[in-house]
């Protein structure tokens, strides 16, 4: 199977829309969601959940009142100040670091598991999709991510599915390397600034150290066609296949307004056609590297 991670160095460079657009010309495939601070894929696909699960991550203390005698020793050692004066852990502020239960003197705190999210399997009328919501405030340490993309896959073998189409999350951080490692290649979407061209190149440099093949479009290009030019070269200049300029049109912006896929609300657009091509080239991609198998990997 062949899975591509759509990736940016920042939010709203176009990447979600990209998949979208990829979930519809793709055949056989499996969609994901690996966004999963702010997942909305789902909006454009309109998923019905066919099985829902709780997301496991973290830890915070738990005091049993019962048994404390409330000699203060864990609120001395909080560094967090998360042990309010009548010994109630505040579960926003606890860190979990364990040094409470290490000191209390009546064993009177545990460590329990944080519920931090949901992930899903659902059904679209593009095809199977697993998504995932974390809980507000809670941390992504990528492990989320990971649990995405492992379901993913094992849905496109049970099922004998062709491709893994990824929505990635942006930057470089841990969520982000969750999504490219293992990845059979990476779509890097960018904007022609300055800022865009910065992160683009974290982002390629990021898929770099883990091997995976990396790809580049420009996305509203013909708002600063001078960096544009500038993208293309570096990517000219490092061996990166540029595969392709997508114009600034409003049609895109009135498909998301009506939680439509472009490629389906303005199929003859002059940036649908550019969307087409760049998921040509993608396969162009896959082909060159020798038919790069996804390996689902995590971190």
């Amino acid at each position: 199977m062949k899975e591509l991670v759509v990736l940016s160095g920042k939010g709203g460079t176009g990447k979600t829309t990209l998949t979208a657009c990829f979930a519809v010309l793709a055949r056989q495939k499996v969609l994901a969601d690996a966004d999963v601070d702010a997942a909305d894929l789902f909006i454009l696909l309109e998923p019905e959940i066919r099985q829902r699960e709780v997301f496991r991550s973290g830890y915070v203390a738990d005091i049993d009142l019962q048994l404390c005698v409330q000699c203060g020793q864990c609120r001395d050692f909080c560094r967090f100040d998360a042990i309010s004066p009548d010994f109630v852990v505040d579960t926003v502020d606890c860190e979990g670091c364990g040094v409470c239960v290490r000191f209390c003197p009546e064993e009177a705190i545990q460590l329990k598991e944080c519920i931090s999210g949901e992930w899903y399997i659902s059904e679209t009328r593009y095809g199977p999709f697993v998504h995932a919501k974390l809980g507000a405030g809670e941390e992504n340490s990528g492990k989320l991510v990971t649990v995405v993309r492992h379901n993913a896959k094992l849905i496109a073998e049970e099922e004998g599915l062709e491709w893994i189409i990824v929505d990635g999350p942006p930057g470089i951080g841990c969520p982000a390397i969750s999504s490219v490692t293992g990845a059979g290649a990476v779509l890097i979407v960018t904007e022609p600034t300055l800022a865009g061209i910065h992160d683009m190149k974290r982002v390629a440099e990021l898929a770099a150290h883990f091997r995976v093949p990396r790809a580049v479009c420009v996305n509203k290009w013909d708002l600063n066609r001078e960096m544009t030019a500038a993208i293309e070269g570096y990517c000219c200049r490092e061996g990166i296949p540029f595969l392709g300029k997508l114009p600034y049109d409003r049609v895109v912006s009135r498909a998301l307004v009506n939680r439509k896929v472009l490629v389906e609300y303005a199929p003859d657009s002059e940036v649908a056609g550019a969307v087409r091509s760049v998921w040509e080239g993608l396969q162009r991609v896959f082909r060159a590297s020798g038919g790069v198998e996804s390996r689902a990997g995590g971190g």
